[in-house]
């Protein structure tokens, strides 16, 4: 049993096939464990049929992660549900990957460093040095990987090295500008986002301010999506978007996107450590309060 001054918190997160009593089974699971829901989120997808929910609970008489978990499972097996339960209070630990841009990365470890983002950043790597002296203002550990020509699988290796060392849950490539292999994609499946400078899937791959710049558009945008074998095609978690004229040429509009990437990134990185992205086909539902 739990001090009763410090109470056990939980996430559940699930989706399985929509039919009756789902909410209640969780719900009531949660009441009979001991715990008291502080939040929930549920949501069913009419063109898959899903469902899927999101429920946060604590209590001070609560048994252990493991043993709900094992009691959990009874009920999970019943309705068929692909199902996590997390220990609220275990923080995300991210590696952070950039390349030459720091725009994005010097938002995160800001957001990190007064405490406002709920994540432990277990360093940053990088494929070259510009970097450095940024991340380490911050007391963190930098991780200067050349890319050698002929052998970028080797440098790949090595992050992917580094990311089971660390103990890492996710891989944030805040404008990581390389493009990882299939082997590192699967490696890492639904455990690296990406920010890409455009509001996808519109101005795919490089200089994407600049073919805004050339087709006249009035909106620019940011998009934050999961990786995946297919190039700027991964699940899209969140986007943000800016109206623009004429009048700016592409130097303008890089800086307007630079903001949007830095606030997108955030809150996907955000809500990927707060358990509330659920990948659903070539599609995510993200659960928020």
């Amino acid at each position: 049993m739990q001090d009763n001054q410090h109470p056990r918190s939980l996430v559940l997160s699930m989706s399985c096939p929509d039919r009756g009593g789902i909410v209640a089974a969780i719900t009531g699971f949660i009441a009979d464990s001991g715990g008291s829901i502080t939040e929930t989120a549920h949501f069913v997808d009419r063109w898959t049929e899903r469902s899927f929910m999101r429920a946060s609970f604590s209590g001070s008489a609560l048994a252990s992660r493991e043993t709900l978990a094992d009691r959990f499972a009874v009920i999970a097996e019943q309705f068929d549900m692909d199902w996590h339960l997390y220990d609220a209070e275990q923080r995300c630990r991210v590696l952070l990957a950039v390349s030459k841009q720091g725009h994005v990365l010097n938002n995160l470890l800001h957001r990190w460093s007064i405490g406002s983002l709920p994540i432990d950043i277990v360093g940053v790597v990088s494929n070259h040095p510009d970097m450095r002296s940024l991340t380490e203002w911050y007391k963190l550990p930098y991780h200067y990987l050349p890319v050698t020509p002929g052998d970028k699988a080797a440098q790949e290796r090595q992050i992917l090295e580094l990311f089971a060392s660390t103990g890492a849950d996710l891989l944030a490539l805040a404008r990581y500008m390389q493009i990882l292999s299939a082997d590192a994609c699967e490696t890492l499946a639904g455990r690296a986002i990406n920010i890409h400078h455009s509001f996808l899937p519109g101005f795919k791959g490089a200089k994407p301010y600049h073919q805004a710049h050339e087709r006249g558009v009035k909106i620019i945008g940011a998009t934050a999506h999961f990786v995946t074998t297919d190039l700027d095609e991964g699940p899209i978690i969140e986007q943000g978007v800016e109206r623009v004229d004429h009048t700016m040429g592409p130097d303008e509009l890089a800086k307007i996107g630079h903001d949007l990437e830095s606030v997108v990134f955030t809150r996907a990185v955000r809500w990927f450590a707060e358990h509330r992205i659920f990948p659903s086909g070539s599609r995510t539902v993200v659960l928020r309060s």
